[in-house]
């Protein structure tokens, strides 16, 4: 077999080159395309009775990547949404292939050709006001954890935020001390955005009993 078919090299600089130094792709993108493809590799291993270091380009041809996204619906009960973002990983690689190794092509097209599978979207319904104050009211104000997530839950259902944009501020993304308090979100794909804070999310994130309306609200340190 001819050295430039060869798996390991052009998966060492997919991720070595093309992802972080060209791409310049998030941690979050490069996690989870490495997700992808060594599950990808693993399943092509044991489907092919081969040891991982030992699979060469050719070995991941299109049938063999058609197995791997059936499987990942009929045996691992991955939603199409899911399967779909294995598929974007590995017809990245698969790019990436195709202009590092010209003689590597026609593996890369075949692959390149899989499309993406149609999904049925749920519509998302929005919860009422009393169902969101019956969540945030819902942890022990009597504990400290219970305060935590009551703050957590408010500072989600007044930004709009999610989960990970919210674990992911730290005290020098809230400005508290302004005549409008704000909060910086880090999206993802680096789509970040200031959005206000409302009075009764700012009383719960000082470390202060009470704000009046007419009070300047303190500047924090920590959230």
């Amino acid at each position: 077999m001819s050295e430039h078919l060869l798996l390991a090299p052009l998966l060492e600089s997919y991720f070595r080159r093309r992802l972080t130094k060209q791409r310049n792709a998030t941690p979050a993108t490069v996690a989870s395309y490495r997700d992808a493809l060594r599950m990808l590799i693993l399943f092509a291993a044991a489907r092919l009775r081969k040891k991982p270091a030992a699979l060469a380009l050719e070995d991941l041809d299109r049938d063999l990547v058609l197995a791997f996204l059936d499987k990942l619906e009929e045996k691992r009960n991955n939603a199409v949404a899911t399967r779909n973002a294995r598929l974007a990983a590995i017809r990245s690689f698969f790019r990436h292939v195709a202009a590092s190794d010209p003689a590597s092509f026609g593996v890369a097209q075949r692959v390149l050709t899989i499309p993406i599978k149609r999904a049925h979207i749920e519509v998302t319904h929005h919860l009422t006001k009393a169902e969101v104050d019956a969540l945030v009211a819902a942890p022990n104000p009597r504990t400290s954890r219970g305060r935590r997530d009551r703050s957590f839950l408010l500072f989600l259902a007044r930004t709009g935020a999610r989960v990970s944009e919210g674990t992911g501020v730290n005290a020098n993304d809230l400005q508290l001390e302004r005549s409008h308090p704000q909060v910086l979100l880090r999206g993802k794909g680096r789509r970040d955005r200031v959005v206000p804070i409302p009075l009764d999310l700012a009383r719960a994130l000082i470390p202060t009993s009470a704000v009046s309306d007419s009070q300047e609200i303190p500047k924090v340190s920590r959230i």
